[in-house]
């Protein structure tokens, strides 16, 4: 199966007061990002509610009083200095969707802001011998095919490229054995890289075990060759002891026979 390696990934905020134009800012994951409304025509008894998808409420701004942050919400949000304006912090995939801002006034309930937060992501991917390689984000990806043998990899139809419809590239090229997967936006710059060659040679995970029988056989040469070696030393040293032990008595032997006792 494939193995999917998800690297940097972004948040595209588009922001809409009118409905007409819709204007995309880029926050990174992990970052903060302040959501605004427009507070021409408010009035001091209005009431602004924030709703995340419709459905969840964020915060409430009562009149006079200080804001009423979801217990969901508690800890993550912040108030800049400008009116019912709130600071959302450490964006993470959860929080893709729609914000809105709710005006509830004497007369009618309106929609005074709107901002979209959705998540883009760049990854890759390979397989065996004869790898297909995918460079993707949320809204586009590209392909390629690379084929290696014992010394070199190839890619079919060389360098490929291509501008998503939120204005990020995406470029998927082969150095070497090493494929490498560009991915730039308007804040960020990333590359996600694979060594391809190895991973042809060998399956995954068998180096890891080679190691491991190579560790296994060190030590059990260490174990029987130390114990080898004691035993020829002490077999030598018995050897040498009974050798000066025979020579020693046959020169007792031979004294004995040549000795003169005077009487």
């Amino acid at each position: 199966p494939s193995i999917n390696h998800n690297k940097f990934k972004y948040f595209i905020l588009l922001m809409s007061h009118d409905h007409s134009a819709v204007t995309p800012v880029f926050v990174q994951k992990g970052k903060d990002v302040t959501l605004d409304v427009m507070t021409d025509g408010f009035h001091e008894l209005d009431f602004v509610l924030w709703r995340f998808n419709t459905s969840s409420v964020i915060v409430r701004f009562f009149p006079g009083k200080e804001p009423s942050v979801s217990e969901v919400y508690t800890g993550r949000v912040e108030f800049p200095q400008k009116k019912y304006s709130v600071t959302l912090k450490n964006l993470q995939e959860s929080d893709s969707g729609v914000y809105t801002a709710q005006l509830i006034g004497s007369a009618e309930t309106q929609t005074v802001a709107e901002h979209k937060l959705t998540l883009d992501s760049v990854s890759s991917s390979s397989d065996s011998c004869n790898l297909t390689v995918t460079c993707s984000t949320q809204d586009s990806d590209i392909t390629s095919r690379v084929t290696c043998d014992t010394t070199t990899c190839h890619q079919e139809g060389g360098e490929s490229s291509k501008v998503t419809t939120s204005g990020a590239s995406l470029r998927l090229y082969l150095v070497n054995s090493t494929i490498n997967c560009n991915h730039s936006n308007q804040v960020s710059w990333t590359k996600d890289t694979k060594e391809t060659g190895q991973a042809c040679l060998l399956p995954p995970g068998k180096n890891q075990r080679q190691n491991n029988q190579l560790a296994v056989m060190y030590s059990l040469e260490h174990v029987v060759i130390v114990p080898v070696l004691v035993g020829i030393s002490v077999l030598i040293l018995v050897f040498v002891l009974f050798l000066c032990y025979r020579r020693r008595r046959q020169w007792q032997c031979k004294c004995e026979h040549f000795n003169i006792i005077p009487k």
